[in-house]
């Protein structure tokens, strides 16, 4: 791992520290028969485990670094929601990374941004290329990525150039301000980082089921990925939409794991 972190974190970084966070909401029946039958049509493929193995904890599991930024910790909820819906999945493993920061530190303490978490280090380009599935999280600015994710893919350009990145299933999960902030466009704008280097996109679309539809609460997220409204940045993660992430976290891994083979 390079500067600020590493791809196999230690026993301490695999520790999840997340905040508390609230329940689960209780799905309805039409959810829970989703997710029933998503789990028995693509968690596991029989293929994928070396016949020399005698089970599926022998074999190597997959990886899916979910690579962020965060300024005030609401990405930062939704990449740990992410993580254990990845973790949930047998054979596949989330990775926490953050990107590096832009902004000087004077600035970001007139800013009143909190200290981060130490659990989680910093990634370099370089490492994108040891994950099987990658998910990016970020907050928006003016209906597109922030700066900071920006500065991070500009920083691709030696693996663009040799499209070691080519193949990789990627996704999004994102946080605006306002219901009309970007909750989508800031997923769409994004899928051109992808396109060049010519990873798969890979969106949730509406495999949440009911939860997807309601209109009785407040909710973010989105066809393109999970999602948060922070508001003034006091509102925290509602109980749907880190709900939405878990499920967003353990349909990638399910994706990943149909699409890599072993070598």
């Amino acid at each position: 791992m390079g500067k600020g972190g590493g791809c196999v974190p230690s026993k301490k970084r695999l520790a999840e520290q997340a905040p508390d966070l609230p329940p689960d909401p209780v799905p309805d029946s039409s959810v829970l028969a989703q997710e029933q039958s998503f789990s028995t049509n693509g968690t596991v493929s029989v293929d994928r485990v070396d016949p020399s193995q005698n089970s599926m904890s022998t074999a190597k599991k997959l990886k899916i670094f979910i690579v962020f930024y965060s300024m005030y910790g609401h990405v930062e909820m939704l990449a740990r929601r992410i993580k254990k819906g990845v973790d949930s999945i047998e054979g596949v493993e989330g990775f926490l990374f953050r990107v590096p920061e832009t902004l000087p530190g004077d600035v970001l303490e007139q800013m009143m941004v909190p200290m981060k978490e130490g659990d989680v280090g910093v990634i370099s380009a370089e490492e994108l290329t040891e994950a099987d599935g990658l998910l990016f999280g970020f907050p928006t600015r003016y209906g597109c990525m922030a700066a900071q994710m920006k500065a991070f893919f500009d920083a691709t350009g030696g693996l663009w150039k040799e499209q070691r990145l080519a193949g990789i299933p990627a996704g999004f999960f994102v946080s605006t301000g306002t219901q009309g902030g970007g909750q989508e466009t800031t997923a769409w704008t994004a899928i051109t980082q992808l396109a060049h280097h010519g990873m798969l996109y890979v969106p949730i679309g509406y495999t949440f089921g009911a939860g997807m539809f309601k209109m009785d609460t407040l909710r973010g997220g989105s066809p393109y990925g999970a999602g948060v409204f922070s508001g003034d940045g006091s509102r925290q993660p509602s109980s749907t939409e880190l709900a939405l992430a878990e499920h967003q976290g353990r349909y990638m891994a399910s994706i990943v794991q149909r699409f890599v083979r072993p070598a």
